[in-house]
């Protein structure tokens, strides 16, 4: 069991939390400076004698970039025991650490185990507020519900480590697309509670609350930017073939074709970041199968609503997209990505 601490300008409260790990056993600690510069040098130093490893970015890179580096460094060492990431700044205890590594444990093939917090007590409103943002959008956007999307306390079995270099995000968000990219890859995400702590407000976290912020929405919105463009273009060419052909059925089928090889461009190359081929040749042919599915759902309920009610083609089309909405969201996510 390794446990990889990224660290940007950490004070005693890291030295403080590796003597208590080697309390528990927990001794095999890979600690990754960010870039915290030469004043930070001694606690480092001071690491370095607690038997700690310690990699040194030349200057600060970010969190993500920080973990991806002490992940390539423990797969080289082929040690195939889990990893358990913590922060450097006093908000794991120790104990909870341990916790985490007991269900690591206990089901090593599995994927990854999150510490999850509780927000119970003195907790800063911005991180209440931020926490419960994410939370609820997390939960809308994938269909899965996590209750602590923003924890650093978190633990993988070795087989995920080459997954886990390929992740896309330097920093905050890194963390968020790791969670987005989990369900898709048919990994399960665990949950293990753990204490709630914040330290003088929370005064020691490096996070930026506007720019780290429209990092971790940026994955979820860009989701829901590439299903609204799709979802316009199905819209438009529906009637625009509709209005040539005067077939309903063709119009339907050409307009979910474009509007379905769209979506899934998007979403392959740019949403989820994959641009590898074994990864298109898997989720390729669940993804259009499901697009046929949806498609004859599509035009069933777009013939009863236009043809049997007689409503007005627009109006057909709204409430049968709405109809299917849901099932085609929840099955994209938990199927297909």
């Amino acid at each position: 069991m390794t446990i990889l601490i990224p660290s940007y300008e950490p004070d005693v409260r890291l030295l403080n939390l590796i003597v208590k790990l080697q309390e528990y056993g927990l001794g095999d600690i890979v600690i990754v400076d960010d870039g915290s510069g030469p004043a930070y040098r001694g606690i480092f130093d001071s690491a370095k004698a607690y038997g700690c490893t310690v990699l040194t970015h030349t200057h600060n890179l970010g969190k993500g970039c920080a973990l991806k580096t002490g992940f390539r460094h423990i797969r080289e060492w082929d040690s195939q025991e889990a990893v358990i990431c913590a922060d450097s700044d006093g908000q794991h205890l120790p104990h909870d650490i341990k916790r985490v590594v007991d269900a690591i444990q206990l089901h090593p093939s599995a994927g990854m185990v999150l510490g999850s917090r509780k927000f119970t007590g003195t907790v800063p409103l911005r991180s209440r507020f931020g926490n419960s943002v994410t939370r609820g959008v997390f939960a809308v956007a994938t269909g899965s519900k996590v209750y602590d999307t923003q924890t650093g306390l978190r633990g993988f079995p070795h087989h995920m480590l080459d997954w886990l270099c390929e992740i896309p995000g330097d920093r905050f968000e890194y963390e968020m697309n790791m969670l987005l990219a989990a369900r898709r890859e048919g990994y399960a995400i665990r949950e293990v509670f753990i204490e709630t702590v914040y330290l003088e407000e929370n005064k020691s976290s490096h996070f930026r609350p506007l720019v780290d912020s429209m990092r971790i929405y940026l994955p979820i919105l860009a989701f829901s930017a590439s299903s609204a463009a799709s979802a316009i273009i199905d819209f438009t060419l529906l009637f625009l073939f509709q209005y040539m052909t005067h077939n309903l059925f063709f119009s339907v089928v050409a307009a979910r074709l474009c509007s379905s090889i769209f979506n899934y461009s998007m979403n392959r190359k740019y949403v989820f970041g994959g641009k590898n081929a074994a990864k298109v040749r898997k989720s390729m042919p669940k993804y259009f199968s499901l697009v046929v599915l949806v498609l004859l759902l599509n035009y069933g309920l777009l013939y009863f609503y236009n043809e049997q009610l007689i409503l007005p083609l627009a109006v057909a089309k709204i409430l049968t997209e709405v109809s299917i909405f849901v099932f085609s969201f929840w099955a994209q996510r938990r199927f297909v990505y």
